[in-house]
């Protein structure tokens, strides 16, 4: 079993947002594997099958800055460890358009990813991180709670699809493989 975490902000004013990619993501997996999100204590859940293996998809309704709450429970819940694993979320430091793999590591400030940490008490998971790139002026809390528009839906749209696409070479084939092909693009 897989435990894939989309990290976001509830509400319809976080919709397609820049913050809320990860949200975005687990719907194009949802829709692949004709699923939809049903509401489970602090978080949004869906459930499939990627080849043999069951996956379990969360959406946290905690608020980006306490993911680690609902992550932390379902990885309980399902006795699911770690190494099982992926938190799939935006990036300012990588451009938009782009995305990469990582396992472990700290946060780069980014307080989702921060929350799960703490709440996991490792950071040893593997990541999706989708560049949204930095704004070219004004602060960052607004630029990632701003809307995605047009100019950059044109970039990152096609890197929600292979993020989709990472997630089920992950589960297939294993980090490593996803990695090499995905990070080398």
């Amino acid at each position: 079993m897989w435990i894939i975490a989309g990290l976001g902000n509830p509400g319809h004013e976080y919709e397609n947002t820049r913050h809320n990619l990860g949200f975005i993501v687990l719907e194009e997996i949802a829709g692949r594997l004709g699923s939809g999100f049903k509401k489970s204590d602090n978080y949004m859940k869906s459930a499939g099958f990627i080849g043999d293996e069951k996956i379990i998809l969360i959406k946290p309704l905690t608020f980006m800055n306490l993911s680690g709450r609902a992550v932390s429970h379902v990885l309980s819940y399902y006795r699911c460890g770690i190494d099982r694993l992926v938190v799939i979320h935006d990036d300012l430091d990588i451009e938009a358009g782009r995305m990469k793999i990582k396992i472990g590591g700290g946060s780069g400030g980014h307080k989702g990813i921060e929350s799960i940490i703490s709440a996991l008490g490792s950071g040893d998971f593997v990541r999706i991180k989708i560049g949204i790139g930095k704004p070219a002026y004004g602060n960052a809390e607004r630029y990632v709670l701003g809307k995605i528009n047009r100019e950059d839906a044109k970039l990152i749209h096609p890197c929600v699809i292979k993020s989709a696409d990472a997630v089920e070479m992950i589960i297939n084939h294993g980090y490593e493989k996803a990695m090499n092909a995905f990070n080398s693009e």
